[in-house]
C-alpha cells in the first residue's frame, strides 16, 4: 500500500499543516534513487557537498551536524553536548513546542527557569535581559528561544535576544529552535551570535520527517568539553570528526541525503531572499484574509508574525476542530490543529515550503468555504482580500 486513505477522492489532498509540509515531485524522485554505499567514495563525495550547501541555508561558516531523526531530537543534541546535570537555563514560554522543550530539560536533570508567557507573542528581550542582569554569579549557563513558534504563529527576534544577552555582560550560550523557521524565514546563525541552532526537514527545507540539524559555534563547541550530561548517539565531536571527509560515524540516512541535496539545489536556485520574499507574501495575504472574515489572528504583536503559518482564533462558542473536520471532510484539505491551551480553539493555517499564490488561493478557499459549512460567524470576504493583495490591487 502505498498512500492511506479511508476513503478515495478526486483531486489531491492539500496538506495545509504548518509541517510536515508538501515534499515537492523533484525531491521524491531524488530520494526514489537506488541506495549508495555510505563507505564509497562517492558517498564522501557528496557528503561534503551537501555539508557545504546546508550552511548556506543556515548562514553559518561553522559545523552543522545532520541527525537521522526528528527534531525533538536535535533539541536533546543541543542540550546534552553544552550542559551538565542542575545547570540553570532560561527559557521563554512563547507555545506548546517551548514548553516541550523545557520538560525534556527537566527530564535530564537540568534546570530550566520559565519566563511565562501569554501565547500570543515571541520572547520579549527586555525581560531576558533584565533576568540576566539579576544573575550576578552568572549561574545561568543558557538561554534557550524558540524562533518560530508552531503552536501560535508568533516569532521571536533572535539578533534582539542576542543584544540582550549582550546588554547583560552574560556568558550564557544562546539556542535556538528554529525546526519551523529554517529556510521559510531569514534566520542567520552567525551573525545573530546564536550557539547552538536546531531545525529540522519537514518544514521549509521541503523534506519528510527524518532529519535534524544542529548548527554550532565554537563557543557551543568549547563548552562541550566540560559538559558532563551523558551522550553518545548525540555527540557532536565524533560526528564533525567524520564529517570532516563527507562520512557520518554510523549509517546515515542516505535517500534523505539524497532528498536534503535536492531540497537545497531548489532553495539556492530560487535565492534565500526570494524564498522569504515568497514566503512574506503568502502570510500577509493569509492575514488580510483571516481580518476580512472578521476572525482573530492568535499573534498580536505584528512585528511578531510569522511567515510559516496563521494561528486563526474562531469566536466563542465554536469549535476549530469541528471546522477542521468539516473541511477534510468535504474538500479533502488538512489545517492544524490547536495545540495545549489552544486546543479547539485555534486552528493553524501552514503557508510554507513548496507553495505558490494558487495553491494559497484555493488554500484561503476551502477555509471560506468550510466556515460556512460549518456556520462559523464571519464575512464571505477573505478571498477576496487575499486575490486583491497577491495581485496588487489591495
Amino acid at each position: 500500500m502505498a498512500y492511506f486513505q479511508t476513503r478515495t477522492t478526486p483531486g489531491r489532498h492539500f496538506l495545509q499543516i504548518p509541517g510536515p509540509s508538501n515534499v515537492p515531485d523533484r525531491v521524491l524522485r531524488a530520494m526514489d534513487n537506488p541506495t549508495m554505499d555510505h563507505r564509497g567514495p562517492d558517498f564522501g563525495v557528496m557528503g561534503k557537498m551537501i555539508l557545504d550547501k546546508v550552511k548556506k541555508v543556515f548562514q553559518t561558516q561553522s559545523h552543522v551536524v545532520i541527525y537521522p531523526a526528528s527534531g525533538t531530537g536535535a533539541w536533546e543534541a543541543a542540550l546534552v553536548n553544552t550542559l551538565s546535570p542542575g545547570d540553570r537555563v532560561l527559557m521563554c514560554e512563547t507555545g506548546w513546542f517551548a514548553s516541550l522543550w523545557r520538560e525534556m530539560a527537566e527530564r535530564l536533570d537540568i534546570r530550566p527557569e520559565f519566563l511565562k508567557g501569554d501565547w500570543r507573542r515571541g520572547a520579549e528581550p527586555a525581560r531576558i535581559e533584565e533576568y540576566l542582569r539579576a544573575d550576578k554569579g552568572h549561574e545561568i549557563k543558557a538561554v534557550c528561544v524558540v524562533h518560530n513558534e508552531t503552536s501560535t504563529g508568533c516569532t521571536s527576534r533572535i539578533a534582539e535576544v542576542r543584544a540582550a544577552i549582550d546588554a547583560a555582560g552574560h556568558p550564557a550560550l544562546l539556542l535556538v529552535d528554529t525546526i519551523s523557521g529554517l529556510a521559510s524565514m531569514d534566520y542567520r546563525h552567525d551573525e545573530w551570535g546564536v550557539d547552538v541552532t536546531v531545525s529540522g526537514s519537514q518544514k521549509g527545507l521541503m523534506l519528510p520527517p527524518g532529519l535534524s540539524f544542529n548548527a554550532v559555534s565554537a563557543k557551543a563547541l568549547k563548552a562541550g568539553d566540560t559538559a558532563k550530561l551523558p551522550r553518545s548517539f548525540w555527540d557532536w565531536k565524533p560526528m564533525i570528526a567524520s564529517n570532516a571527509t563527507g562520512y557520518f560515524p554510523y549509517t546515515p540516512a542516505t535517500n534523505m541525503l539524497y532528498a536534503l541535496d535536492t531540497a537545497l539545489d531548489m532553495l539556492l536556485e530560487e535565492g534565500l531572499e526570494n524564498v522569504f520574499a515568497r514566503h512574506g507574501r503568502m502570510a500577509e495575504a493569509t492575514r488580510r484574509a483571516v481580518r476580512a472574515w472578521g476572525l482573530e489572528v492568535q499573534c498580536q504583536e505584528p512585528r511578531h508574525y510569522s511567515s510559516v503559518l496563521t494561528g486563526v482564533r474562531l469566536p466563542e462558542g465554536h469549535s476549530a476542530n469541528a471546522l477542521r473536520a468539516a473541511i477534510v471532510e468535504r474538500f479533502n484539505m488538512s489545517l492544524g490543529n490547536g495545540l495545549g491551551q489552544l486546543n479547539d480553539r485555534v486552528f493553524r493555517i501552514g503557508h510554507l515550503g513548496d507553495i505558490s499564490e494558487l495553491q494559497l488561493m484555493a488554500t484561503l478557499s476551502g477555509i471560506e468555504m468550510g466556515l460556512r459549512i460549518a456556520g462559523v460567524p464571519h464575512k464571505p470576504e477573505g478571498v477576496r482580500a487575499a486575490m486583491e493583495y497577491l495581485t496588487g490591487n489591495a
